[in-house]
C-alpha cells in the first residue's frame, strides 16, 4: 500500500491526535472515513442533495438520523388532539424517504368528550369547570416521530395523505437538478 504524507500545523496537531485515538490509534483509518464522508456529502451537493438531519422517537429516547436527499414536499393536519406533520424526501440512492412527526395528543376534562377542542369550550362540563363548580383534570402524551424508507414512489400511497401523494406524484419523477445547455 503506498504512503501519502500530509502536513499537519501545529495548531492542528490536538486534533489529529484525538481522531487518531478515536479510531483505535489508526489515524489512516480516521482520514478515510472523514475523506469518504466528504466526498459523498459534495457529491450530492453537486447533485442537488443536501444533509437531512432528522429526529427520529418518543421522549427522551429520540436519535437522529442523517441522509443525503432532496425534500418532495411537507403535509400538516389535525387528527384529533394531535398534529402530524408529514415529509417525503428522495434520498440520493433513488428511494423514497417518509418522515412522520406527531405532536403530543392533549386531553382534558373539559374538551375530552368534544368532537373538537372548541366545540368543547362550550361544552356544559367547561363552563361548570370556569366557573369552579367542578374540578378539571389533563394529560398528554408525548409526540413522536418515524422513518420509513421506501424502494419505489408507489409503497408511499396509503402511508401519507392521498391528497398529499397526490401533490408530490410530479415532483417525485424530476431530477433534482436538470443541466440547462443555454
Amino acid at each position: 500500500m503506498p504512503n501519502k504524507t500530509i502536513y499537519v500545523a501545529d495548531d492542528d496537531l490536538p486534533m489529529f491526535e484525538r481522531a487518531a485515538q478515536l479510531a483505535g490509534g489508526k489515524l489512516s483509518a480516521a482520514i478515510s472515513t472523514a475523506l469518504q464522508r466528504y466526498v459523498e456529502m459534495e457529491e450530492g451537493r453537486e447533485e442537488g442533495y443536501e444533509e437531512v438531519i432528522l429526529k427520529v422517537g418518543q421522549g427522551t429516547a429520540v436519535r437522529k438520523q442523517r441522509f443525503a436527499g432532496l425534500l418532495l414536499g411537507e403535509w400538516g393536519r389535525t387528527v384529533g388532539q394531535r398534529d402530524e406533520r408529514y415529509r417525503v424526501y428522495r434520498s440520493r440512492k433513488g428511494k423514497y424517504v417518509l418522515h412522520v412527526e406527531r405532536g403530543p395528543e392533549y386531553t382534558d376534562s373539559m374538551t375530552r368528550d368534544a368532537d373538537n377542542w372548541l366545540s368543547g369550550l362550550f361544552s356544559r362540563n367547561a363552563m361548570r369547570t370556569y366557573l369552579g363548580l367542578t374540578d378539571s383534570d389533563w394529560g398528554f402524551v408525548q409526540g413522536e416521530a418515524t422513518l420509513d424508507v421506501f424502494a419505489t414512489f408507489e409503497e408511499l400511497r396509503g402511508r401519507v395523505p392521498f391528497e398529499f401523494y397526490e401533490l408530490i406524484t410530479d415532483l417525485a419523477q424530476r431530477p433534482p437538478v436538470e443541466d440547462l445547455d443555454i
